[in-house]
């Protein structure tokens, strides 16, 4: 990881990238992508909470292989289970830690240290974006304020995204009811939704 990566300016750019996107898929893709980028890890990956089956469903990872990303379900319950509940959690050696759930696929992958951080929206805690480093490494507090930071960027993109993508759909769905061709052409009469009796006080006048 470069510390010197670590920086206002580089947390604007991505910031830039993430905010002008409308798509969901596409702010979780530019976030992991951005991250691995900026920091020269070796990977990193954004999950989300499927409550449902109290497993951490994969948005978007970059950086890692197809075999460690399809190594099996990540429990909610059993993968560094801290950083859902507690904040950000740092492991510095995945072969000999208990909160790895898959620690002999994380070695076999070429991973030594990750460093995970919750994904927050609206105060209710929606996932986790992971970070994977190559070599052991003991995370700074900048590390942690930094990563976190874009976890909070990337939740405010997220549901700005999924607001813009409702309201896209609301809105065709308002115009098709508006499009005359859907629409019964009907001419309506002088009297028409008014009272019988008041119509006919109106015809005799």
């Amino acid at each position: 990881m470069k510390r010197q990566l670590l920086n206002y300016e580089t947390l604007l750019k991505i910031a830039g990238a993430i905010s002008h996107s409308k798509d969901p898929e596409e702010v979780v893709l530019l976030t992991v992508e951005s991250m691995k980028t900026a920091l020269d890890v070796k990977g990193c990956a954004l999950f989300l909470v499927n409550r449902r089956t109290d497993e951490l469903d994969l948005a978007a990872s970059f950086g890692l292989s197809k075999d460690y990303i399809d190594k099996g379900p990540v429990s909610a319950s059993r993968s560094i289970t801290q950083s859902l509940d507690e904040g950000p959690v740092a492991i510095y050696d995945v072969t000999d830690d208990p909160r790895i759930q898959y620690p002999e696929e994380a070695q076999k992958e070429g991973i030594a240290s990750i460093l995970s951080v919750p994904v927050v929206a609206g105060g209710h805690t929606i996932g986790a974006l992971r970070v994977y480093t190559a070599e052991p490494w003991e995370f700074t507090l900048d590390d942690v304020n930094f990563v976190q930071a874009m976890a909070s960027m990337a939740a405010m993109a997220l549901e700005m995204a999924r607001l813009y993508k409702g309201l896209k759909e609301s809105i065709e769905v308002l115009k098709q009811f508006r499009d005359p061709k859907a629409m019964k052409l009907k001419r309506r009469t002088p009297f028409e939704g008014v009272p019988v009796s008041v119509a006919g006080e109106t015809l005799r006048k």
